[in-house]
């Protein structure tokens, strides 16, 4: 016997039912209503402003899934996975301005997507290097590692090297017309819109597959307690090093898509700040969920638009509100923070679980 609502005395059975994505119809259509506001909605009738709002919420997004893939679900602390994301951006485009790659391949527009699966590879294998002192370490220890990692690749290698192939200063310039996905050039917001949005499904998709699979209950368990999954057979070195590798990817990913949305690559799109936001975007969307990742890139970037508008309107009675703005930006950060560790301590996604629940479960309290 099917059913359209759960969990009103109708049970899952089997492994499969209560894993699956497609539960009832009411998920179904609320599935398919999300995408259609996600793929034809915000692209078709949103202005042009807020679409490229929109798409830093998804590039915010896709940071912020490999950062709760470490945190959230394994254990493992990181405060520098900006410096994966940029490995990914650099690598992305020195594939693209510098290799040789053959006349019909740029010509059929496949330098671009062939760049961005170089550019995952090598910054998972980036991040499995620094990622290696897991295997002995956790905690405070591990939390300086991943910064060493920020501070060895962004500030150091790219920094002083990598940005300087060529006879450039500090920063790459992307021609108009670089980055071609197949025949179409990506170079409008809509368009960059769009290619953000399929990322971030199948990313969502992925990292959601890999965590009701085995690897995922190995992460959990070795969140939960590495000493405790030892014992149970796991692997917890193999597993810690896999994680880094996939959060790399995704990082590494990330940092490919940037590259579409900005006409020079500078290493100044990845400083040390931009990875303490993205652990601050998962401690306020909720650490240890996808919901968590979507909700947090949601809220922060929604408010710091917000500020920014409402700061616009006073810089003309006071013209040093807009020098001050970075600093406004990383106070309200800090704010936003500690407002919700105060008083929201789950974050966002535990709310959106309480909301989904008093529907599913009304008229009764439980």
């Amino acid at each position: 016997m099917s059913s359209v609502w759960l969990p009103c005395g109708v049970y899952h059975e089997t492994y499969e039912q209560d894993q699956g994505w497609w539960q009832t119809n009411f998920i179904k259509f609320k599935m398919i209503l999300l995408l259609a506001v996600v793929f034809i909605g915000i692209p078709l009738f949103a202005p042009e402003y807020w679409i490229g709002v929109a798409t830093m919420v998804g590039y915010t997004a896709m940071g912020a899934l490999g950062v709760q893939l470490l945190i959230g679900y394994t254990g493992l602390i990181t405060l520098g996975h900006a410096a994966f994301i940029a490995v990914g951006a650099y690598t992305s485009t020195l594939l693209v301005l510098q290799f040789p790659w053959p006349s019909w391949m740029v010509e059929a527009g496949l330098a671009y997507p062939t760049s961005i699966v170089v550019a995952a590879i090598v910054a998972g294998l980036w991040s499995v290097l620094f990622g290696l002192p897991s295997a002995k370490v956790k905690g405070f220890y591990l939390i300086l590692t991943t910064m060493a990692a920020q501070f060895i690749t962004v500030d150091f290698i790219l920094t002083q090297y990598i940005s300087k192939i060529g006879g450039r200063g500090q920063a790459f310039s992307l021609p108009p017309g670089t980055i071609k996905f197949g025949p179409i050039v990506v170079d409008t917001e809509r368009e960059i819109y769009y290619l953000m949005a399929v990322f971030v499904t199948l990313m969502v998709i992925v990292l959601a597959n890999l965590l009701r699979s085995r690897v995922g209950r190995a992460w959990v368990a070795i969140r939960d307690n590495d000493i405790a999954a030892e014992t149970l057979g796991i692997n917890v070195v193999w597993y810690k090093l896999l994680a880094f590798f996939v959060a790399g990817v995704m990082g590494g990913v990330a940092g490919a898509f940037w590259v579409s949305n900005t006409a020079a690559l500078s290493p100044e799109h990845f400083p040390w700040f931009w990875s303490l936001w993205l652990v601050g975007v998962i401690l306020i969307g909720g650490v240890g969920s996808i919901h968590g990742a979507i909700f947090g890139s949601v809220f922060m970037v929604i408010i710091m638009e917000l500020l920014q508008l409402a700061v616009l309107p006073l810089a003309d009675y006071y013209p040093k509100l807009l020098i001050d703005f970075a600093f406004l930006k990383e106070s309200a950060f800090g704010l936003a923070i500690c407002a919700f560790l105060i008083y929201e301590p789950n974050g966002l996604a535990y709310r959106w679980w309480q909301i989904k629940n008093y529907f599913n479960l009304w008229p009764f309290s439980y």
